[in-house]
């Protein structure tokens, strides 16, 4: 089969499909295959009248240059084959000899022999824009894709983009060369670096720093991705990074004082933070810093966990979030930058994500730099255990994005690097990686020992110099700076940092915060007292009316489907005519009433435009033409924005774009909606790390709303329960809002309420299901116009003095309860014969956390004394809310429970089953 290999290299059908091309015409096609093929065409005339072309040898007969016109074929090949596969034979990995990936680059592949290399092909202008020799050819091309960069690009699409990369590859490339000051600059950043990590060594063994030592080159990296993006108009770089390497970043990056990182190790402040703090490297920071050109940029550092690239799509939406309020959506302002690990970015499943989601109109962040600080090893996993793909980076090829391999130990190359990944980046506004490739000189922490499992490896590792080593040692051979440079700034670094760490003040560039942090700075953070009661939250009728004008009102020829324009009478009819409110109608009110208070709303998950029970239809789609139609942006003028978008199949990636963005603007209702709340548990990492901890870890404030649909149909196990036992338990220091609500006027104060307060919680809503139309669900549009959320609904239907009985409950069981007590069917209708049963009463507890005790002892006193106080819920005993209770609600222990038998599946999946189930349930309750 090697014999053959040169078919697979010939990719004829390409060469056919643009000589086509060039026939009809000639200027469709890049400037060098429009040289080639008039050589080409040339030498074809040539051998037609026994001529030979100037380029090829004399024949008699015309056999050489037909035999010459072949090679060049061959030649254009071999310099596709340079484009598309030289990064295989690239020098890019620093301490070790790269695998052999059989990259087909030999002359012979191409059926051509060293005899060849000193005849002229036309093929030459591809590279040079003129005819060369193949020597030439092969030299160019091994000294652009062969050196220590490896280009993967080819498989891009787009012409446009495709060309330029190549010709800053093959022209700017070749000649790249900082000056004497950059270069001095590069080894300055380099010595900041080494020197950093050093003095930590020293001053603080044995902590944990997760240490940069090995890819120290990072450092001017970063710095020179700055420094161009600030020329390029950059006004903000938001950074999201695991823990490797970030005190260092922070340092000599972000500019944060050396003294509150030396008093971190010292593990000073921790009895002034609020909450219970996180370790030094996961924390996040803002700042501003000058950079060498005299230009301002802000920098911010994202707060994180240790959940592997958990990060990404909280730093897009948070980069969307400024870019849209503060820059007027004008991406090019504001840049997000991710920095993985390389066994990360290979094997977390949210990278796939995030990259997928880089093109979506609702996710779109205006491209990002990946930045892969590739230490060759996942903790103790050699890289040859850790994938399947050849790079940790072929996520990239997803999207189109470029990836660019360099060698660590070459900083000038790497820097070259980042500069192309700015100007791409900032040119067509798409993502692109640069995979630095360089290694890990302690173990995973610095106390442990990595010799257990690569023993080789590090045995090369303790002998290998640091990259300012490597660097200082070229600069001083070329006579470009002297010997003791190096020497002097690492003696003036150390000093400094002693300086620092005896408490001398550094010197910091004044911050001042941006818009959107002066809007956090007016907000304060909750008290318990807060939770007693909610304020006041009711909007003017004539306002609803108005919002209800818009919602059912459709642009003039607006065709739309039957069952839509039944909708948008019944729309009219509730608020208009019966004043009777359904809860999708209630959600659209609320929305629409903050819109008018010049707040924003931000609403997307899977289908919400419509939503997964056809219960909003918020966007309206014109069936002859699909033209879209969002009614609540047709308010009136001045109103704020209503973005919706419907989110592609994923939950991990978006509600982590949606926290990102809420954490980024607190005057936006945020908004996530599952398809099913059981399917919250694709986030969970989410919702553990970021929704439940983040104030208390990073004391970042944020108002994101969960809405998760709950409630037991006969579904089945995915399809039933949203789990709010795993909320409750995540539930403390008053870090959740967590409600399971049953009105629709509860649930339009529930999501005022949320932006009312001048403070901010996450929210978790289990939504209904079934109950979106039910006859019960329904509230008076006075309700809308008066008062605030209620924690706690009393049963108004019942005489306190006869009541030998009280249910408590929460969520959709309470109205199945309802309508048992009511003497109804499932659809609300009267059971003929049905008795109403008059001595229990039902009280509806619609906000679980914070817990609303004393609005429940409120509620029991009303009854006498002595009355049974049940529990009633329709999951099964080790799920909802029971265990909960008995944390919160002392008297809860006494309580008899009506629940499903403690299950390890959330449901049955038989419907028959479960209409059992459920009759049962309810008929004990009122026994």
């Amino acid at each position: 089969m090697d014999k053959l290999s040169y078919i697979a290299n010939s990719e004829a059908a390409y060469i056919e499909d643009l000589y086509s091309a060039y026939q009809k015409d000639a200027t469709s096609i890049d400037a060098g295959w429009q040289k080639f093929f008039e050589g080409f065409d040339f030498s074809q005339k040539f051998n037609q009248t026994n001529g030979h072309a100037p380029s090829t040898p004399a024949s008699s007969n015309g056999v050489v240059d037909s035999q010459h016109a072949n090679k060049e074929l061959e030649v254009v090949h071999l310099i596709r084959g340079y484009r598309s596969r030289g990064h295989l034979l690239a020098k890019t990995n620093p301490i070790r000899t790269r695998k052999d990936r059989n990259a087909r680059l030999e002359l012979t592949d191409f059926k051509l022999s060293e005899s060849d290399l000193d005849l002229t092909f036309n093929a030459g202008s591809e590279v040079f824009g003129r005819p060369a020799t193949l020597r030439e050819i092969v030299t160019a091309l091994q000294k652009v894709y062969t050196g220590r960069i490896g280009y993967e690009y080819l498989y891009i699409r787009d012409r446009e983009t495709k060309n330029w990369l190549r010709d800053k590859i093959e022209k700017e490339a070749l000649y790249f060369e900082p000056s004497i000051e950059e270069k001095k600059h590069i080894l300055s950043k380099l010595n900041e670096a080494v020197v950093f990590e050093n003095f930590l060594h020293t001053k603080f063994l044995g902590q944990k720093r997760f240490s940069l030592e090995g890819g120290e080159t990072t450092i001017p990296a970063l710095d020179a991705m700055i420094n161009r993006a600030a020329d390029l108009g950059v006004e903000e770089v938001v950074i999201g990074m695991a823990h490797r390497g970030r005190l260092n970043i922070l340092a000599n990056i972000m500019q944060k004082t050396y003294e509150n990182i030396f008093n971190e190790f010292a593990g000073a402040n921790a009895g002034d933070t609020h909450g219970d703090g996180d370790v030094k490297y996961h924390m996040g920071f803002t700042s501003k810093i000058e950079t060498p050109n005299g230009k301002e940029i802000g920098l911010k550092l994202a707060p994180n966990p240790s959940h592997l690239e958990a990060v990404n799509p909280v730093v897009e939406g948070l980069v969307r979030a400024r870019a849209d309020i503060m820059f007027g959506s004008d991406y090019d302002k504001v840049l997000p930058v991710l920095i993985h690990g390389d066994a990360a970015v290979a094997a977390q499943g949210i990278v796939y994500e995030v990259t997928q989601m880089s093109n979506l109109e609702g996710y779109y962040t205006g491209g990002t730099i990946h930045f892969v600080i590739n230490n060759q090893i996942g903790f103790t996993t050699d890289f040859g255990d850790a994938r399947s793909s050849i790079y940790c980076t072929d996520v990239a090829k997803i999207v189109d994005a470029p990836v660019l391999h360099v060698n660590g130990d070459d900083p000038e190359a790497v820097v070259y690097c980042m500069q192309v990944a700015v100007e791409f980046r900032q040119k067509f506004n798409r993502d692109i990686f640069v995979d630095m490739v360089c290694y890990r000189r302690w173990g995973h922490n610095e106390a442990d020992e990595p010799k257990f499992t690569q023993p080789l490896m590090y045995k090369f590792i303790e002998k290998h110099p640091t990259a300012r080593e490597i660097y200082n040692a070229e600069l001083t051979a070329a006579g470009e700076v002297s010997s003791e440079l190096a020497k002097q700034m690492d003696a003036e670094l150390r000093q400094m940092l002693q300086d620092r760490l005896d408490k001398v003040k550094q010197k910091e560039l004044p911050y001042k915060p941006a818009r959107l942090e002066s809007d956090w700075r007016t907000l304060r953070r909750s008290e318990p007292i807060d939770f007693e009661q909610s304020p006041t939250t009711g909007v003017a009728l004539e306002t609803l009316q108005k919002i209800g004008q818009a919602l059912v009102a459709t642009p003039q020829g607006f065709k739309m489907l039957k069952q839509i324009e039944t909708l948008l009478k019944d729309r009219n009819k509730m608020i208009f005519e019966t004043g009777q409110i359904n809860w999708g109608t209630a959600e659209l009110l609320a929305y629409g009433s903050l819109l008018l208070e010049q707040k924003n709303v931000r609403l997307s998950g899977q289908d919400v435009q419509r939503g997964t029970f056809s219960h909003r239809q918020a966007v309206l789609h014109d069936v002859e033409t699909n033209a879209v139609h969002n009614s609540l942006n047709h308010v009136e003028a001045g109103q704020g924005k209503f973005m919706i978008y419907n989110s592609l199949l994923s939950e991990y990636g978006v509600l982590g774009f949606e926290y990102g963005y809420a954490m980024a603007d607190p005057s936006t209702l945020v908004i996530w909606e599952a398809q099913f709340g059981d399917f919250a548990n694709g986030a969970q990492v989410t919702i553990d790390q970021f929704v439940a901890a983040g104030e208390t870890k990073w004391q970042r404030q944020n108002g994101l709303v969960m809405l998760l649909p709950h409630g037991y149909e006969g579904q089945g196990p995915e399809h039933s329960n949203a789990r709010p036992e795993r909320f409750l338990q995540l539930a403390a220091d008053y870090n959740l809002v967590i409600a399971n609500v049953t009105s629709p006027a509860n649930y339009f104060h529930l999501l005022r309420r949320q932006l009312a307060w001048d403070f901010r919680k996450p929210l978790i809503v289990m939504t209904p299901k079934s109950l979106l139309r039910d006859k019960l669900v329904v509230s008076d549009i006075a309700e809308l116009t008066k008062g605030g959320f209620r924690e706690v609904l009393s049963d108004e239907t019942v005489n306190a003095k006869k009541v030998r009985k009280v249910l408590l409950c929460s969520g959709k069981v309470a109205i199945d309860l309802i309508k048992n007590q009511q003497g109804l069917d499932d659809k609300g209708n009267d059971i003929e014969g049905a008795k109403i049963i008059d001595d229990v009463a039902i009280v509806r507890v619609e906000q679980l956390y914070p817990f609303p005790e004393k609005q429940i002892q409120v509620e029991i006193a009303k009854y006498k004394k002595g009355v049974e106080v049940c529990w009633v819920q329709e999951e099964p005993a080790n799920m909802g809310a029971y265990t909960y209770l008995l944390r919160e609600f002392p008297a809860s222990r006494n309580m008899k429970t009506y629940m499903r038998k403690a299950s390890a599946s959330p449901s049955t999946g038989f419907l028959a089953r479960h209409k059992d189930e459920q009759t049962d349930l309810i008929a004990r309750a009122f026994e």
